[in-house]
């Protein structure tokens, strides 16, 4: 049987999404949770990879379970894998899906924010949850920069260095910056990302606000299809994948 859940967590804790040999990741903690209450080997399959340190709003999972599998009604299985699961990962919804149906190859949209906190003082309350950032930030300024993200583009620049990917072209649909009080958000939506994209945008971004990257710069660095165009990689700290959209 295939169950499909939906889930949130903060990764401060784990090496990402994905199951690592000698490390903590969340799938080895589901797949941990999975055998306990389903009394057999389970198959663990999500809708993206996430990087240390990456975070989650809204995650789908679908769980394989193996043979002698015990047979939990769709209803109990958020409450009973929450009584098994760490404190930082938590099971939303669960529902029957179709036999090997992998969330993977169904999400047609994924939304990410990426929040820096922007103050002077440290927040202790937000130490991994967000990038601590101390000058000010122009919000507006930066909005207007990230709308050149938007549309159909080879986003090479935008990819690190090493990845192995058949096509670089992705689809942007929106993409904006808003100040939520002390914090500046990024937010961008997309049909998919490349390794470390939003970390990267987000890098050109608070490039282009200390100067080190022209305003108006973003559509000259996407035609350069060159890593070495675009701004930093941030910090993984505060990235969170917040919406998923499944077929």
């Amino acid at each position: 049987m295939t169950y499909l859940l939906e889930i949130a967590f903060s990764g401060a804790a784990y090496s990402g999404f994905q199951i690592q040999k000698n490390a903590k990741t969340v799938a080895g903690e589901l797949t941990r949770a999975s055998r306990l209450l389903f009394g057999a080997e389970c198959k663990v399959q999500g809708c993206s990879r996430t990087d240390a340190g990456v975070h989650a709003r809204q995650f789908y999972v679908s769980v394989h379970t193996g043979e002698g599998a015990n047979a939990v009604p769709a209803d109990r299985v958020p409450a009973a894998l929450n009584c098994i699961l760490p404190y930082d990962i938590a099971v939303l919804d669960a529902r029957i899906a179709s036999d090997g149906y992998n969330p993977r190859f169904g999400t047609v949209m994924k939304r990410y924010e990426y929040i820096i906190y922007n103050r002077p003082e440290k927040d202790p309350f937000s130490h991994r949850l967000k990038l601590h950032y101390k000058q000010p930030l122009d919000a507006v300024m930066l909005d207007r920069e990230a709308k050149d993200y938007v549309g159909t583009h080879n986003f090479t620049s935008f990819m690190a260095t090493g990845s192995d990917v058949k096509s670089t072209v992705r689809t942007v649909f929106s993409s904006y910056v808003e100040r939520r009080g002390d914090d500046v958000v990024f937010s961008v939506s997309a049909d998919g990302f490349l390794y470390n994209m939003v970390r990267i945008m987000a890098g050109t971004l608070l490039c282009i606000s200390e100067g080190k990257i022209a305003r108006g710069s973003i559509p000259d660095i996407i035609a350069a299809e060159n890593r070495n165009a675009a701004g930093i990689t941030v910090p993984p700290d505060g990235l969170y994948l917040s919406e998923v959209i499944l077929r």
